[in-house]
């Protein structure tokens, strides 16, 4: 009898010597082991460091040595970016390449001046088609004008002219094109250094336009057969619609008193009788000025979950303003002078303009710059 219960014992010595680890404990808890324990840490550990490395703090450079890019444009993967050389900069995968555009007038090289501001029709993938502004030369004086371009092959050719001799100088030719929710192709046009024509409604100087997308001037235009949607600006070189669809643009200041403007139709905005905080009857405050003490040199504009982030050439940062608080904070002070900013999804994009002439160039300049907005909303 001793013999068989030595037997026994020792068999259930060894069963129990081979139950599994992961086996529940006998209090029935399903409680993991401590080895267990180490090893989901390890994974915890593994995929948080992965998910931290997805989305990185740092700016990506997704194209650089660009010449003077002044628009960005996007379709699909694609970006399309215009030069203000007269070219449009492909870029896809990281490569750019120029593609050449054909002009019918020719291309003005003073300053400030050239192919500016660019937009995809809405249905680009299809007509191939965009809308340009471009400063030319002409036998009898420099002007700007709004075209329609057809993208053949590897080239841009102009196809329609939709709005001609918007006057221009030797500065101020602004130059932005936006498309509105409200399917309308907006531009903004500078004082062409005749501050005075800002004032006047005739005159397409000194005013933001608004064209229907075959040139015509839309039935609801506040002033009777005139594509003036608003006046009295200086320079204004950014668009863009926020909350509600309110219309904001940017406006370089004389000097200083830079501006960011919430747009009215028919609204007047002062240039050249006030400026900065002066106030007169009749005319509109902006909404932001920099005052007499500061600069920035406001370009591209966008807006994104209740904030404007603005392009800053002289004030060589990316400027994201609270539309609520009108908060203002620097950001990507790095990269010299930003003239475009785009959002695309979850992603912001700008571009540097240090080879236009007014920068300091690195050899890497110009570039198209990325960052997530989660990064640049924790800035």
């Amino acid at each position: 009898m001793k013999q068989i219960w030595l037997f026994g014992a020792l068999c259930l010595l060894l069963l129990s010597s081979c139950t599994p680890e992961n086996t529940p404990n006998d209090r029935g808890t399903g409680e993991t082991s401590e080895t267990d324990q180490m090893q989901n840490s390890q994974v915890e550990s593994s995929e948080t460091q992965t998910s931290s490395e997805q989305v990185s703090s740092e700016p990506e450079i997704v194209a650089d040595h660009l010449s003077v890019p002044w628009s960005i444009q996007k379709d699909g993967d694609i970006f399309y970016l215009s030069s203000r050389e007269g070219k449009v900069l492909k870029i896809e995968d990281g490569r750019s390449e120029e593609q050449e555009v054909a002009l019918e007038e020719e291309l003005s090289s003073v300053s400030e001046a050239g192919f500016l501001g660019f937009v995809l029709a809405p249905d680009f993938s299809d007509t191939q088609e965009a809308y340009a502004y471009y400063t030319y030369e002409a036998d009898d004086g420099r002007f700007n004008r709004i075209i329609r371009l057809h993208l053949q092959g590897n080239e841009w050719q102009e196809s329609e002219t939709l709005l001609d001799e918007i006057p221009s100088g030797s500065v101020h030719h602004g130059g932005r094109l936006a498309i509105g929710p409200d399917d309308k192709l907006y531009a903004t046009t500078g004082d062409a250094t005749s501050p005075e024509t800002a004032q006047d409604r005739d005159l397409l100087a000194g005013k933001i336009l608004r064209l229907n997308l075959d040139g015509s001037i839309p039935d609801d235009n506040p002033f009777d057969d005139s594509y003036v949607y608003s006046y009295g600006h200086r320079n204004s070189q950014g668009l863009t619609w926020g909350a509600d669809d309110i219309l904001y643009a940017s406006e370089h200041g004389n000097s200083q008193n830079d501006e960011i403007n919430k747009i009215e139709a028919g609204k007047n905005y002062g240039w050249p009788t006030i400026e900065g905080e002066n106030t007169a009857e009749g005319m509109e405050a902006p909404w932001i000025t920099t005052g007499s003490e500061k600069t920035w040199a406001p370009s591209g504009i966008a807006y994104h979950e209740g904030k404007l982030y603005v392009a800053a050439l002289r004030g060589t940062a990316l400027l994201a303003i609270d539309t609520e608080s009108k908060e203002t904070t620097e950001l990507f002070t790095d990269f010299g002078r930003i003239r475009d900013v785009y959002i695309d999804g979850e992603d912001l994009y700008f571009i540097t303009n240090n080879t236009d002439g007014r920068g300091e160039p690195s050899d890497e300049d110009d570039r198209l710059v990325k960052v997530p907005l989660s990064v640049v909303e924790e800035q």
